[in-house]
């Protein structure tokens, strides 16, 4: 089979998902062209460089309907003959773009693709679009259905997570995101936003607060006990799947859950002689990808099952992968990865994750990878994991080597 390799990955920065963030008088498709222009220009891609545009966007309404990946290309640079495909495999999608782009190059659908994702959360607010297993009774019953903030702390409650620990990894997250931005280790991806006339919107991260501490996180009410305790009581519901619980614990709060931000990021996927023709040197090899189902009650678990599927598919022990990154959706998230695996903390999302720099949803897939490619190099490691955890039940993967 053919091999894949990465060629290139960029993003943009992270800007505030509400009215006063810097991006947003950007559109979704506005953002998405620029990104791809980036790749274009960066790479010196002419005509039908690539097979298909592959562009996950999570709340597919308004601007970001009608397939946003196809009216992307046709806003950008990029040759009209490119055609677009959006997908939404919610959380993951960024990442499912790459997975299903390097697939197809290893099944010789193609010599290379753009994948990637946007997500503007100011501009299209999360939810908007609806969901089936949320409002029709007849699926959420028979699913125990609970919101996603519900489903952290019942992860907490079950695996026996504190509040401290939570917190604790929130305040290391600003830590590494703030050391990460000080040492310019993520200069070679992030490309800025500008205007019309060519002026930076943006060129940094918004939403960290490097102050972070304990004593701030500690003042924070739980975001989520409200909707559990009260009308409609989601609590129970959790409690009805969970019988042997007594309460659900709840320790997240907007300091250790991800911020609502809004990015675009973007993978340039092919094989050899796709590298060869443009005078292109593969960054790393895509070696595995994988995604699973998940109890959809607990629903944010999918990084551990989904770590074990693509380990075994690969024929590798976690002892094999120097270097993770798993999306900080909620804290109990990455807790949860880190006790299953019995990893060390030290080699999980070094340079910070979406509990710091936010996580636009169609986009953080692709944006961990490129993170995770970026950290290899600057650290001399051979192989990485990336893994997130998926709305209603599911977990995404992908291990990458450097070549």
């Amino acid at each position: 089979m053919t091999e894949a390799y990465i060629y290139d990955a960029l993003r943009t920065p992270r800007g505030k998902g509400r009215k006063d963030g810097s991006l947003h008088e950007v559109t979704s498709v506005r953002l998405s062209a620029e990104t791809l222009n980036a790749v274009k220009e960066r790479n010196g891609l002419e005509g039908h460089a690539v097979e298909d545009v592959i562009w996950g966007n999570v709340t597919q309404v308004m601007e970001q309907g009608g397939c946003l990946a196809r009216t992307a290309v046709l806003a950008s640079d990029l040759d009209e003959s490119i055609p677009g495909l959006a997908i939404n495999r919610f959380c993951a999608s960024g990442m499912e773009a790459v997975n299903l782009a390097a697939n197809q190059v290893k099944g010789g659908a193609g010599d290379a693709y753009i994948a990637g994702g946007v997500e503007m959360m100011g501009r299209v607010p999360m939810g908007s679009d609806g969901a089936a297993i949320a409002v029709d009774p007849s699926v959420a019953m028979d699913t125990y259905f609970v919101p996603q903030g519900i489903s952290a702390d019942l992860i907490a409650t079950e695996y026996g997570f504190t509040r401290d620990q939570a917190d604790a990894l929130a305040m290391e997250s600003q830590r590494r995101a703030a050391q990460a931005w000080e040492e310019n280790r993520f200069s070679k991806s992030v490309i800025a936003v500008k205007d019309q006339n060519g002026l930076p919107i943006l060129e940094h991260d918004e939403y960290m607060r490097p102050g972070t501490d304990m004593q701030s996180l500690g003042g924070l009410n739980p975001a989520f006990q409200m909707m559990g305790e009260q009308m409609p009581g989601f609590d129970k519901v959790a409690l009805m799947k969970y019988p042997h619980l007594e309460r659900i614990n709840h320790i997240h709060h907007a300091g250790n859950s991800s911020g609502i931000v809004d990015g675009a990021a973007a993978v340039l996927i092919g094989n050899k002689e796709f590298g060869e023709k443009y005078g292109l040197k593969p960054r790393a090899r895509i070696k595995g990808t994988a995604k699973i189902g998940t109890e959809p009650t607990m629903m944010l678990t999918g990084p551990v099952p989904v770590t074990q599927k693509i380990l075994a598919d690969n024929g590798m022990n976690i002892s094999d992968i120097d270097l993770f990154e798993v999306n900080e959706a909620f804290a109990s998230v990455v807790l949860r990865f880190q006790q299953a695996f019995d990893v060390d903390p030290e080699l999980v999302n070094v340079n910070g994750g979406s509990i710091a720099m936010g996580h636009p949803l169609g986009a953080t897939g692709a944006i961990i990878i490129g993170t995770l490619l970026d950290e290899m190099e600057r650290s001399d490691k051979e192989t990485g994991l990336a893994t997130l955890c998926i709305a209603s039940g599911m977990g995404a993967a992908t291990v990458i080597e450097r070549v």
